[in-house]
């Protein structure tokens, strides 16, 4: 039976008739929205982010991070065109109302307007960072983006040029929606919708962490807004654009708060961390879960005491490959820690994945995890979505006590590692950051340290390594960094060093592996052991080479 079998990152639907799916595992899948059963799939050479029907459901467009969007045939799938020129991953793409165009917008910083044979007719420039989100006004003579730049931008589409910026102080804002009669819904990583009409400006405290999804009906003038706070509120909004919030639910775990769309007058679909799509009645707020199977994607390994550890999208730790503790959604890290394993993710609780005990609970995702010694204790350093680095601390009993929250930046922490004297941190804003072990006061921090979104970043003799999405690998000594290409035609991933630190390796989201070695300063080693991606490298201490886990579910041993 067709599914997927790696998270589900983009929705959509037509009418009560279809419903499309758009997954990291690269496929594309049709449903039927009354039966619930799968019709079609097709693939993309990389993760499938997005997807959107045209207004006459007789088209369906798909924007990847093979760097290409796609029109396919509906019922059929059937390739009609693609829509190729971005320099970077496509993160969504929408038909204009009339049918006439779809509208591209990348991570490479551009729009571009395609017709439906896959002629690129314009190419928007304007914003200075990713563009997240682009909306069709309803006359599809114009249309509104949102970047990491902090800024909506209109365009006229017949000249290509920006007719309007509206600055949002650099908040970064990752969706918006464009009414009819010109009004903007626009979400951002502060939890707030701004609303945009043509005689004022008004911002709503909708949520307590960063809006990821809004989506607007403009016929019954309802807006959705979902949120990595793990909740999604519907909105009724008025003719002046005044919200009023009408239903509101906690997410379960099994939603990814990435996308959602409305389906027929009283359901809303939602992309998931599993095989299919979940669905959510409004009017009675009543969840249906049945048959969504767990990823097998695989997010961490860790090595202990010669045992293979594992966990990813499922929430299922692995022991050697065995199934062992369940603890109940996404995890994103494995970090030993004295006697434990911590682990966290999507619900922003930090776990021991040993024993599935709850340690502390954040009000955001969190991304990964370091240890380091303090005051004669083991602490433990995690980073959130939100940018703060949790500190737990072990007792003199190994029992964990939370310390407090360190502000490190103003985003989400992609990457954390630490010395004696220093914790490490790298951005999704491509920022990194140098606080003291000492005090958790900031020594440094260098905004543009990276060319595009900081990924990773591990622990070397006498500093610090960090990846990110511009395929380079930094050397940091002394604060300062040292720039080296490398192999990788895709994002890189993550990154580990080797138990004695002379190697460092990389892991791509192309399924690639290369080892550099830090003495030699080059790259010694490339393999590609899956075509799936790597989301994680440890040091393996038997070898002195590393293990690497899979999105594929399976994990690759790297011998140096």
């Amino acid at each position: 039976m067709m599914k997927h079998f790696a998270p589900i990152s983009g929705i959509a639907c037509f009418k009560n008739q279809y419903i499309a799916t758009a997954g990291y595992d690269n496929q594309v899948i049709l449903w039927d929205a009354i039966s619930q059963k799968p019709i079609h799939r097709v693939l993309h050479d990389h993760l499938a982010n997005q997807c959107a029907f045209s207004a006459d459901g007789r088209l369906l467009v798909s924007a990847s991070s093979d760097h290409t969007a796609r029109i396919w045939a509906v019922p059929t799938l059937r390739l009609k065109a693609a829509l190729i020129g971005h320099e970077d991953d496509i993160e969504m793409a929408a038909f204009s109302p009339d049918g006439s165009q779809v509208a591209t917008c990348s991570r490479d910083h551009t729009i571009r307007l395609f017709d439906l044979t896959g002629l690129c007719l314009k190419v928007l420039r304007g914003h200075t960072a990713d563009v997240i989100s682009v909306s069709w006004a309803a006359d599809s003579r114009s249309l509104v983006s949102s970047s990491d730049d902090g800024s909506i931008r209109r365009w006229d589409v017949a000249s290509g040029h920006q007719t309007d910026l509206i600055d949002l102080g650099g908040v970064e804002t990752d969706t918006l929606a464009l009414a009819r009669d010109g009004t903007i819904f626009a979400g951002d990583d502060e939890g707030r919708i701004t609303v945009i009409t043509p005689v004022q400006t008004c911002v709503i405290p909708a949520h307590v962490a960063g809006i990821k999804r809004i989506v607007f009906d403009d016929v019954r003038r309802l807006l959705v807004s979902l949120s990595y706070d793990r909740s999604v509120i519907l909105w009724r909004a008025d003719a002046q654009g005044t919200l009023q919030q009408i239903a509101q639910s906690a997410l379960p775990s099994v939603i990814w708060p990435r996308s959602c769309a409305l389906l027929g007058d009283d359901q809303i679909v939602f992309a998931t961390f599993g095989s299919r799509y979940a669905t959510w009645n409004h009017r009675q707020d009543s969840w249906e879960l049945d048959g969504i199977e767990p990823a097998i994607s695989l997010n961490a390994v860790a090595l202990v005491e010669g045992d293979e550890y594992t966990i990813g999208d499922a929430g299922v730790l692995h022991i050697n490959g065995e199934p062992s503790v369940n603890v109940g959604s996404l995890c994103n890290f494995l970090q030993p820690f004295g006697s434990l394993l911590l682990t966290g993710g999507q619900m922003g609780t930090v776990f021991d994945a040993i024993s599935g005990q709850v340690l502390h609970r954040h009000r955001s995702p969190l991304n990964c995890a370091t240890t380091f010694m303090k005051d004669g204790r083991l602490h433990a350093a995690i980073g959130t979505y939100t940018g703060e680095a949790i500190i737990l601390v072990l007792d003199e009993n190994d029992q964990v006590q939370y310390q407090g929250d360190v502000a490190m930046h103003d985003n989400a922490i992609k990457g954390i590692t630490a010395d004696d004297e220093l914790l490490f941190s790298v951005c999704a804003t491509s920022a990194v950051a140098f606080h003291r072990v000492a005090d958790f006061s900031l020594e440094s921090y260098i905004d543009d340290a990276h060319e595009r979104i900081a990924n990773g970043c591990t622990r070397i003799d006498g500093g610090f390594a960090s990846i990110s999405r511009d395929l380079k690998l930094r050397i940091w000594r002394g604060g300062e960094s040292e720039v080296f290409d490398t192999p990788h035609t895709h994002s890189v991933k993550c990154i580990a060093a080797s138990a004695d630190q002379r190697l460092i390796a990389t892991g791509s989201y192309g399924g690639t592996i290369a080892v550099f070695d830090v003495e030699a300063r080059d790259w010694i080693e490339m393999g590609k052991p899956t075509a799936s991606g790597i989301s994680c490298l440890v040091s393996d201490q038997r070898s002195n080479g590393f293990l690497a886990s899979s999105y594929d579910g399976r994990v690759y041993q790297v011998c140096s």
